[in-house]
């Protein structure tokens, strides 16, 4: 295996542990900042830690660094492209909040008008407002699923987790159209009344999407590339709707089952995200991420006063991590506050993080064997306690992996 390492003039190989990794201005490299010894360590560690890849980029006041260690393919040789696509998972909904809440600023939607104002064919309980379907406070009933503090289950539709994940890969370029997945979550009871709790629910960033389309009368994708992905200049980030294809370059994504009483493990990285529509299906690199979490809190996205609406914590029962409207609010250990929100799509994952002004942030993607039992859980929470660490010193408090 190999570690290489590149600049403007030159490219050199190496024997040793499998590492690609631009670095900055001390290595002479195209990044234009100082190499991260730290950083290039902690993508080794969270490789040996069960992932086949994973490729990060990093920028703050010493500049930009971006590297990658691992595979970006089982049994290749070739590490992670460094500007790689991978599926971002519930990424996607900090994206959908603030298309939303710029809708809100041009007048389109009211952020504290009930939701069956704008969607009355779906029955939407008039307490619901669009405020608690970005804040997770709206008690609908997530169509992937819910687990109760209790342990009980309560199933969705079939997943690639759990009882129905093993018969997930025959089906896995099914097509699930948003109406289906919201009337789905309404047929099953809420969680609680609208506004009496906290809930991670996939369902909410659904019926955001579908609040788009009716009030502009276009499609999401259309109307995400108009106000986001094209002033901001994002031409990696896709939203997919029902095409499983994925652009490259790209970093492959694995599944492991049982099957006949074999295990198997298949490549998955084509894959119909509608299963999960808005709550996870989008596409970028970890470039295009950045740009756009560092605009989203530098104002360029919101005015001051819908961002500070966003970046407006509500407790969600987990010490140290409240949530606004599509963002986290997190405490580290050393006294700061991030912004962030992470996400996963069967095989990849993805981080996304930034200080509260914009001007450092950390993305990530990563690749791996995915399993019905999500037992790579474990070590994502770690890898991102590992580079939380290392970029903003000190560890962020617990997130659960959001699918």
């Amino acid at each position: 295996m190999s570690i290489t390492f590149s600049n403007q003039n030159e490219s050199t190989t190496r024997t040793g542990a499998h590492a690609a990794a631009t670095a900055g201005d001390e290595a002479g490299s195209a990044t234009g900042g100082p190499d991260r010894p730290g950083l290039r360590k902690a993508l080794e560690e969270i490789v040996a830690s069960g992932f086949t890849g994973i490729t990060v980029r990093v920028h703050d006041e010493r500049g930009e660094w971006a590297g990658s260690a691992g595979l970006a393919e089982l049994g290749g040789s070739v590490p992670p492209p460094i500007d790689g696509h991978v599926r971002i998972g519930s990424n996607t909904k900090t994206f959908t909040a603030t298309l939303v809440l710029q809708l809100v600023g041009a007048g389109r939607i009211g952020l504290d008008v009930p939701v069956v104002e704008y969607l009355p064919e779906f029955g939407f309980d008039a307490r619901i407002t669009v405020r608690m379907l970005l804040q997770h406070t709206s008690g609908l009933f997530n169509f992937t699923g819910e687990v109760h503090d209790d342990g009980t289950v309560v199933p969705g539709i079939p997943i690639p987790y759990g009882p129905s994940g093993p018969a997930w890969p025959e089906n896995r370029f099914g097509i699930y159209r948003p109406q289906n997945l919201v009337e789905l979550a309404l047929s099953k009871p809420a969680r609680f009344e609208p506004g009496a709790g906290w809930s991670y629910s996939n369902t909410n960033y659904v019926v955001a999407r579908l609040l788009i389309e009716k009030v502009t009368g276009r499609s999401l994708a259309a109307e995400m590339h108009r106000r986001i992905l094209g002033p901001l200049g994002l031409s990696g980030t896709v939203v997919p709707d029902a095409s499983p294809e994925i652009p490259e370059p790209h970093a492959h994504a694995y599944y492991r089952y049982a099957d006949a009483g074999a295990e198997r493990t298949i490549d998955i990285t084509r894959q119909n995200p509608t299963w999960v529509s808005t709550g996870g299906d989008m596409i970028s690199t970890t470039g295009d991420l950045h740009t756009f979490i560092a605009a989203l809190m530098n104002g360029e996205l919101l005015p001051p006063t819908l961002l500070a609406e966003m970046c407006t914590p509500r407790p969600t029962g987990i010490p140290g991590m409240a949530y606004g409207l599509g963002v986290f609010i997190q405490d580290t250990e050393g006294g700061g506050t991030l912004i962030t929100h992470n996400g996963a799509a069967v095989g990849h994952a993805a981080l996304m993080y930034s200080t509260p002004d914009g001007t450092r942030t950390l993305t990530a993607a990563l690749n791996c064997v995915d399993d019905p039992g999500l037992s790579i859980a474990t070590a994502f929470l770690n890898a991102r306690h590992r580079l939380v660490d290392e970029v903003f010193g000190g560890p962020a408090n617990s997130e659960p992996a959001r699918r």
